[in-house]
């Protein structure tokens, strides 16, 4: 232990610091693929307020030490992994929703506060907060922030970038800013607010975050359609959108997945079915009862197998309980499940869902198929042993190839995990040379001893 830096910390935090071995070793972790080697972080503190972090990466970058800035640790890309010698800020501390403006649209929250309980909080007020990653009861607003997590929802009300107006951030050099104004619109000067959105806690630490709210939803109707096959249910998505509907949710659940859930979750599922659609429609419900008319109408034109229409929000519920609980089920297969994250333009889901079922036939690696149809974001979750090192192994041909395919499909490495450690080596390939030159320039720029987050991203 450095006695020394542990002294200046006991300034800062008095008792709020970890140092034991034990203590440290959750923090060496996220839920991404555990490395061979782990790496323990040197101390683990507890701010509770901005000027405590600023003290801290003035601290950091006096003994040479990097800084990473961690909340519920749900990232699946190795964003919050400890690479070197290293101190983890957790903010469990600064949780807190600190104002609701209901005429204004806004609320101000720390960086530690659960989606679900903002949530909850808002639409006391009847308001609405639409991002919603699928563990929204424990990720954190700060770990949505850095990574401009998304959703189901998001196909309707975009991610959570677009509803970000303000940050409170603390820079490399220990200088406490403001990106923006709490206020819907502003174009002022540079996009500073977008620019830390998504950047994966490389560029400084977020200490508070100035959230866009909308009117809260009146109603909302769920329909689960199944399939005989993946293109009916693909082509499906696209006869509903074509057809002037806007669904808050269009996602698609391949037959692995359904007959996992049921498996582990017995809750009705068609599991002799190739595919499943589940579609959220909100709004008003005078609006909603004919929409969802429409939609069994546009559904059975589109050869759906059997369509499942909730009368109430507890039905609403079942389905979405179902949806929620397909990684949980995933996770009972084996002792390992990685859920990755790609995105192609919709109409390549299908030789993208395809082409992965193929690659896991060819290397013998379980893959339970799901994502957000209406965007093009498709997570395939791997069920592996990785203590088997053949199966291990395959895996990494089928990382390799699972991206390789999305980029020749003409997508993305990601479209909510991220790039993190895991996928840093991928980037040259997804990106054109002249932009990630320019990215590399603006972590230099803002972070030019690297403190903050090291070795991840580039």
């Amino acid at each position: 232990m450095d006695k020394i830096l542990f002294a200046e910390l006991k300034k800062i935090y008095s008792n709020d610091i970890l140092f034991e071995k034990e203590d440290l070793y959750p923090y060496a972790y996220d839920t991404s693929p555990n490395p061979e080697n782990i790496i323990l972080p040197e101390f683990v503190v507890f701010p509770t307020s901005a000027e405590q972090v600023s003290k801290t990466i003035l601290l950091c970058k006096k003994h040479k030490v990097a800084l990473i800035a961690r909340g519920a640790g749900t990232c699946h890309c190795g964003g919050c992994r400890v690479k070197s010698k290293s101190i983890i800020l957790h903010f469990s501390k600064m949780d807190k929703i600190l104002e609701i403006n209901k005429e204004d649209l806004t609320a101000k929250v720390q960086p530690n506060a659960i989606i679900k309980k903002i949530n909850e909080a808002v639409e006391k007020e009847d308001l609405f907060f639409p991002p919603d990653p699928s563990n929204l009861a424990v990720s954190t607003i700060g770990g949505a922030a850095a990574l401009s997590s998304g959703g189901p929802r998001t196909f309707k009300y975009g991610s959570t970038k677009d509803y970000i107006i303000n940050l409170e951030v603390v820079l490399a050099d220990g200088k406490i800013i403001k990106t923006g104004t709490d206020i819907a619109k502003n174009v002022t000067g540079y996009n500073l607010t977008s620019l830390f959105v998504g950047s994966e806690g490389t560029l400084g630490i977020i200490t508070e975050i100035t959230i866009r709210l909308i009117p809260k939803p009146q109603a909302r109707k769920v329909t689960l359609a199944y399939f005989d096959n993946l293109i009916e249910a693909t082509q499906a998505v696209n006869n509903i959108i074509n057809s002037g509907f806007v669904p808050a949710t269009l996602d698609l659940l391949d037959k692995n997945t359904l007959t996992t859930i049921e498996k582990f979750n017995p809750c009705g599922l068609l599991c002799d079915k190739e595919a499943a659609l589940l579609i959220e429609l909100d709004g008003f419900l005078e609006n909603l009862n004919f929409e969802c008319k429409r939609i069994f109408e546009i559904l059975k034109k589109s050869n759906a197998a059997q369509i499942i229409q909730a009368q109430n929000e507890q039905e609403n519920e079942e389905i979405w309980r179902a949806r929620r609980s397909a990684f949980a089920a995933v996770t009972k297969l084996k002792p390992n499940v990685i859920t990755e994250d790609v995105v192609v333009p919709r109409s390549k889901i299908v030789p993208l869902v395809k082409g992965i079922e193929n690659i896991c036939n060819e290397h013998k690696v379980i893959v339970c198929i799901m994502g957000h149809a209406g965007d093009g974001n498709i997570h395939p979750n791997f069920a592996l042993d990785l203590s088997n090192e053949n199966e291990k192994e395959n895996f990494e041909i089928v990382k390799d190839k699972l991206f390789k395919l999305a980029l020749e499909l003409g997508g993305s490495l990601s479209g909510e995990h991220g790039i993190g450690s895991e996928k840093k080596k991928y980037l040259k390939d997804a990106l054109d040379n002249g932009a990630l030159e320019y990215m590399e320039k603006i972590k230099k720029l803002f972070d030019p001893e690297n403190i903050i987050n090291p070795d991840k991203m580039f």
